[in-house]
Order: structure tokens, then C-alpha cells, then sequence
């Protein structure tokens, strides 16, 4: 329970320190995000935040290194994805070409980490085996999550929120389950969006 707790502060005033740096930069490389007739915002936004929060991300992992099969896998997957998003959000790149960098990044978490989705708990008692469609549903289910939080961007702290929402489900779930390697991923990430949070509440910064 300790190290947890050191664990949210860490992360938690990482992202508090980190994010303003960030906004600096997006500044300075011209990443933002022009106010128009469908943007709530009346003024230029950063839309660098996804990085302030994995750095936060990673300097969690980098204290409590976490165990797991698939942990490489996991980590250069996410690495990957921040720097499509970060390309993304510099070049505007085409939907087409950030689903094909999406799918490249799934295809490898899968067939070369390993990492598969083989069954789902049904709600009342049960389970749901995916067999050969495992890889299938895996793949879908990174690409889809991926692209769900970013539809969700629109509003001042309503991606975040939900994110942080789901992480603390989760973390929850991790407890009850005995999962150690997904609580902890959960937290870290959990507390890294909560700094970044304070500036992307209304008005956002």
C-alpha cells in the first residue's frame, strides 16, 4: 500500500511538472488546435497532452517495474502509438494512414509479444472462448479502444475523464482479481492523467 501511494505521488506531480513543458512545446512546434465554428474553445489549444501524460506514464513504470510475459510488448506497442499520435497531431495525417500505423502496432503487441484476448466473462456465470479469433478480436480491440478515446476528444477534459473513470474500474477489478500487473499499470496511468487533469478542465490550457 506504501509503494503504491509513492506511486501516485510520483506520477501525479510528474504530470503537473511535465505538462507545462508540454504546452510550451506544442507552442513552439505549432501542434495546436484552431478555434472554429465546431470547437468550444475561442483560443489556439496544445494538443500535445497525450505526451505529458505518458512520460508521466513511463516514469511510474521506471520506479515500480512491473512484471509480466508481455510487458515489452505492451510498452514499445504504447511507445509506437504515441509517436504516430505525435506525427499525427504535427502533419494531420490521413484516417487511412493513422488506421494502417494502428493496425501495424496491434499486429505486432499480438504476433510478436503474444498478447491475446482469449475469452470474456459472461454476467452471469461463464465464459466466452474466442479461439482462432483470439488475434482477430485482440487486434480490434487495441485499434478500436485507440480510436474510441480519440473520437472522444472534442470537449475540455472529457477524454481524460473518461480514461481516468475507466482506469480506477479497472484498478478495482485488478484488486479483487489479484492482478498485480494490471493494477499497477492501471494506477500509474490513472494517476499520470489526474496531473495532467488540472489543465485540461474548463477552459482547458
Amino acid at each position: 500500500m506504501l509503494k503504491i501511494i509513492l506511486l501516485a505521488i510520483i506520477c501525479f506531480i510528474s504530470g503537473l511538472i511535465i505538462t507545462p513543458f508540454i504546452i510550451k512545446l506544442s507552442f513552439k512546434m505549432n501542434a495546436v488546435d484552431m478555434p472554429d465554428h465546431r470547437k468550444v474553445h475561442k483560443v489556439p489549444i496544445p494538443t500535445l497532452g497525450g505526451l505529458a501524460i505518458f512520460i508521466s506514464f513511463i516514469i511510474g513504470l521506471i520506479v515500480i517495474q512491473p512484471q509480466n510475459p508481455h510487458h515489452l510488448a505492451i510498452v514499445v506497442g504504447a511507445i509506437l502509438m504515441i509517436i504516430v499520435g505525435f506525427f499525427d497531431d504535427l502533419y494531420q495525417f490521413t484516417a487511412k494512414a493513422k488506421f494502417l500505423f494502428q493496425l501495424g502496432i496491434a499486429c505486432l503487441v499480438v504476433f510478436w509479444g503474444g498478447l491475446q484476448v482469449s475469452f470474456i466473462n459472461l454476467p452471469f456465470g461463464g465464459q466466452l472462448e474466442f479461439g482462432w479469433l483470439s488475434i482477430i478480436v485482440t487486434i480490434l480491440w487495441i485499434v478500436g479502444i485507440t480510436n474510441a478515446i480519440n473520437l472522444i476528444d472534442g470537449l475540455d477534459g472529457l477524454s481524460a475523464g473518461i480514461s481516468a473513470i475507466v482506469l480506477l474500474t479497472i484498478s478495482t477489478m485488478a484488486i479483487f482479481m489479484g492482478n498485480v500487473y494490471v493494477l499497477s499499470m492501471s494506477i500509474i496511468l490513472f494517476w499520470s492523467i489526474l496531473g495532467f487533469l488540472l489543465f485540461n478542465f474548463h477552459p482547458a490550457k
